[in-house]
């Protein structure tokens, strides 16, 4: 199988319309392209709504390929509100993003004041996250970081892996607003934690496709999960950018087993879907 082959892969972050802000395709139209691609998966992510219902209204136009929904527990669903999370969950959602636009080390980065924070003023996490956390460590989600900062992010996974939350992502570690050390990430790769390695375009992140192998190879394949976080009016379409993705990561010297376990086995896993094939 070719590193540009999709069959089986899955992207477990990209965006689709409708949308409150302007998307290059919709999400019915991202599910037949995956489908089309032979792709086993893909979960779709909004910052402003669940997406759990939209993934079950769309997967019977879809036979061939799995759609996912989740929620980020942004303003629009109440912040950090274990009500949503439940909500989400009892409509099939299989991640809970943390908040992301709502999220105040993102209102810093993008110089809003306020903002929504995990950590109280004594430095833990507040009682609703706690909450939160009892309801994914209950039922098999994933967890997602979000657009929180480092520190709240270590501390979270930390907790969360402490509670027994089975499945914990950092969310693109090497995005502008998240930029986590490479030692940091090492260490939480060692307790069991895995990282959503979006494509390095200039869009979102100060990291190059070779300066992203290399913090691969430093923090390992064994925790890394390859997305696109594509589908904005001047990105490319999510499909092509996974293809490219892979491409080039097989250019910096990765096998195709080392491929077929960042974009097949470990998002398969997050997912709770058996084997590896690309049956969906």
């Amino acid at each position: 199988m070719s590193a540009a082959d999709l069959r089986g892969t899955i992207d477990l972050h990209f965006h689709a319309g409708p949308d409150i802000r302007e998307r290059r395709l919709t999400y019915l139209e991202a599910a037949r392209q995956a489908e089309a691609a032979e792709m086993r998966a893909i979960l779709i992510k909004s910052h402003a709504t669940i997406t759990a219902d939209i993934a079950a209204l769309i997967q019977p136009l879809v036979p061939k390929v799995r759609v996912f929904g989740a929620v980020a527990l942004n303003a629009a669903v109440g912040g950090l509100n274990p009500n949503a999370v439940q909500t989400a969950l009892a409509l099939g959602a299989k991640a809970v993003w943390m908040p992301t636009v709502s999220a105040a080390n993102h209102c810093r980065c993008v110089g809003r004041r306020g903002g929504i924070r995990v950590l109280g003023r004594n430095g833990r996490l507040k009682k609703p996250v706690m909450e939160i956390i009892e309801i994914l460590a209950e039922t098999g989600a994933i967890l997602a970081t979000g657009h929180l900062s480092a520190e709240e992010s270590t501390t979270l996974a930390r907790e969360a892996l402490k509670r027994r939350v089975a499945k914990v992502v950092v969310t693109h570690p090497e995005h502008y607003y998240t930029q986590m050390p490479v030692t940091l990430q090492q260490k939480l790769a060692g307790q069991g934690v895995f990282f959503d390695r979006c494509y390095p375009s200039a869009r979102t992140s100060p990291v190059t496709m070779e300066e992203m192998a290399q913090r691969i190879r430093l923090v390992g394949v064994e925790s890394t999960v390859l997305t696109t976080d594509f589908g904005q009016p001047e990105s490319p379409l999510p499909v092509e950018g996974l293809r490219f993705y892979l491409s080039r990561l097989a250019e910096f010297g990765f096998s195709a087993s080392e491929l077929d376990r960042m974009a097949r086995i470990n998002p398969a896993r997050l997912l709770g879907l058996q084997g590896s094939d690309s049956k969906p």
